[in-house]
Formats: C-alpha cells, structure tokens, sequence
C-alpha cells in the first residue's frame, strides 16, 4: 500500500502496508535472519545481505515513520541515544553546537562530555529568554541547532520556524527532538527543521516494552548518507524483533495519544491552583508562557507531559511519588500507563531541574481516577 493520499491516522494503523505482500498476512512477518544469500551472479536478493545494514522489518517501520514525519527517509536505532550519539558523530571536530540549557539529561550530558573532550564547541540558551537562541549561534560557524519542543521536563515550547530561520542563516542544520509530540501533532520537517528525532520507546511504541531511537531526514544529504554509515559501522540499528513491537504499538499511536492529551489537560486544568503547588506546568494551559506557540505548532492536542512544581522542595516533591497508588513511580514516558518521577533525584545534583519538579506522563486510564491519586497524594503533605 502506498502512502500517497493516506491520512497518518491509517499510515499509522497499517504501517504503510496492511498486508503483506508475499504471504497475505495482515500482520507484518518478522525476518529474525542475520544474513542474506546471493543470487547466481553472487548479487544480494535484498539491496542489503546483512541484518546490520538492515532488514525487510526494519524497513517497514522506518518507511512508516518517515511517511508520518512527512521526511524523505527514516534511521531505526537500538535506542535513542544511539541515535543522538550518531547524530553528533557527524559534527565536524571543533564545530560549533547551540542548544537549550534544560532538556533530556543524556543528550545534556553527552553534549557537555563532547565539550569537555574538546570534541566541540557547546553554547547552550535559556529558551525562555527573547532572542537568547540567536544569540547563541555564531554566524558562519554553528553547525548543528538540536532543540527540544515541549522541553522535558519543563515543557517550555521554543518555535521550531524561527528557530530554523536561525540555524540556516548561520549555515547550520537544526534537528528537533519531538518525542513528547509523537509525530501526531507537531510536524517539525514541515515547519522548517533538517532532521526530527524520536526516542521510540516513549509514544511511538507507547507500551514500555521496546528500547529505541529514531533519525527522520528532510532531504537526503551527505550528512544523512554518513548518519547511515555510521549506523552501520558501530552495530546500531534496530533488531527485528523490536522493529515489529515497535509497529505494533504505532497502529495505536493515534487513539493513545489523543487520549493521553485530553487526559493530561484535563488534569492540568484541575490542579493550576492547588494550594499545594506552586505551579502546573503544561504548554495546554492559557496561563503558559508558550501557549500561542503551541497552539500555532501543536495542531493534534497538547501532549500528556506535564510537571508539578510542589511547594516545600526537594523532600515533599519526591514524597507526592511514592504516595502514588494508581500513577506508577518510574522512569520513562509515552506508555498507556501514567508514570510520575522526581526528576532531581534521577538527574542528580548537577542537574538544572528544580528540586520541586515532579514529571507527569498521562496515560489512558480514566481521568478521574488519575486526578484522584494525584490529589490523595498532594493531600498527605
């Protein structure tokens, strides 16, 4: 089945094709083989003879990823920093590298560590502060803008056009990490960005029982043809048997990610002004500072991330998630299930993260039993 003309609803729900085409099974087969045999003039059977440059289920996932990025190709990996870390392989040594101060601890970390290495040259901007992004980068010498867009964990939204305007004037590239909008409803390639990035494992798979990352292209560049090298060379795509749990979970991703939205604002709404919070943050709310920007960029719901600023710090922050009865205390988001963490003791000292915050990701359970646990458990501070 091709994509042209199909919706990402049913792009989604058939990953691309329905059925498959030798077998007639609805059910994509899973090709768990590790090689590939030649044909009698010793040319490979697939474009690829072994598992590590690819495989038919790999394939199909990354085509329906990239039909739903609206991108020109997809890059499956075994997790998401994998992916991140082959990404940043293709900065040239000493190049240039802009990015917000908060945002996923790993890729922070692993930014600083190329920095400290004298690998490259690392700026990182307060998101929340005008012009502070184009300030950041140096004309003529940045090379890579990564933003996030909500910011986990503090789901601050930065405007992907303009900060692609920025990165291009530069000569840079920007990719944008939009895990938290599990390509239903943001499109960061329409809206000007080079490559998208997603931890699978959150939304895509939506059922915390797959490790993985994705690479999604605008264009087809040099860059991308190295990206897809370096895959190949450091052992990192996908297994098979994960690319089809990760197809499993994407047939759904439309359903529980709606769900998960409407769950996560409602949520919002209810405790904006609990006396015991300083403040809900969720970019769904009138009140956040980048809610026109969400609403300009976020066409399909608001997301189900969201964070609680709890008055009394770091104790009373970490104690709202082990009173939890029905939200699960856990790392992780983009599950079916509602998980709550305390974000400063999982980042440690070091961290950026206040020391009140305690991350939110909405499932699809019922919402009133979810706002029930969350109000017992602010009730016992």
């Amino acid at each position: 089945m091709s994509e042209q003309g199909l919706r990402p609803e049913t792009i989604a729900a058939h990953a691309l094709r329905a059925v498959d085409e030798t077998t007639g099974a609805v059910v994509p087969p899973i090709h768990t083989s590790s090689t590939y045999a030649r044909d009698g003039n010793y040319i490979p059977k697939l474009r690829e003879n072994y598992v590590r440059n690819g495989n038919p289920t790999l394939w199909q996932a990354e085509e329906a990823i990239a039909a739903l990025e609206c991108g020109s190709s997809a890059l499956l990996f075994a997790s998401g920093m994998a992916a991140i870390t082959t990404l940043l392989e293709t900065v040239p040594a000493g190049a240039h590298v802009v990015a917000p101060d908060v945002m996923y601890y790993g890729t922070r970390d692993w930014l600083k560590r190329l920095e400290a290495l004298g690998r490259i040259r690392l700026s990182l901007f307060e998101p929340s502060r005008p012009g502070a992004l184009e300030a950041a980068v140096r004309a003529g010498g940045t090379d890579l803008v990564w933003i996030e867009t909500p910011l986990n964990p503090t789901w601050d939204v930065i405007d992907i056009a303009a900060a692609a305007r920025t990165a291009h004037e530069a000569g840079a590239i920007l990719a944008v990490d939009a895990t938290a909008t599990g390509a239903v409803t943001t499109q960061p390639l329409k809206l000007g960005a080079d490559i998208v990035f997603h931890s699978a494992t959150k939304y895509l798979n939506g059922h915390s029982d797959v490790l993985a990352g994705v690479l999604v292209t605008r264009e087809q560049t040099g860059r991308w043809r190295d990206i897809a090298m370096l895959r190949t060379k450091i052992g990192a795509p996908l297994a098979p048997l994960e690319c089809f749990l990760l197809m499993r979970g994407m047939r759904t991703l439309f359903l529980r990610y709606r769900q998960a939205s409407a769950n996560a604002l409602t949520i919002a709404r209810h405790f904006e002004h609990h006396p015991k919070l300083e403040r809900v943050l969720y970019p769904g709310l009138a009140s956040h500072p980048g809610h026109a920007i969400a609403v300009r960029q976020m066409t399909d719901g608001f997301g189900g991330m969201m964070s609680f600023l709890v008055k009394g710090g770091f104790e009373d922050a970490k104690r709202v998630c082990t009173r939890l009865k029905v939200i699960v205390p856990a790392t992780s988001l983009g599950g079916v299930e509602s998980l709550a963490e305390h974000r400063k003791t999982v980042e440690g000292p070091a961290s950026p993260v206040p020391d009140n915050l305690v991350r939110i990701s909405v499932g699809i359970e019922h919402v009133d039993d979810l706002i029930a646990d969350l109000a017992q458990a602010l009730a016992g501070l």
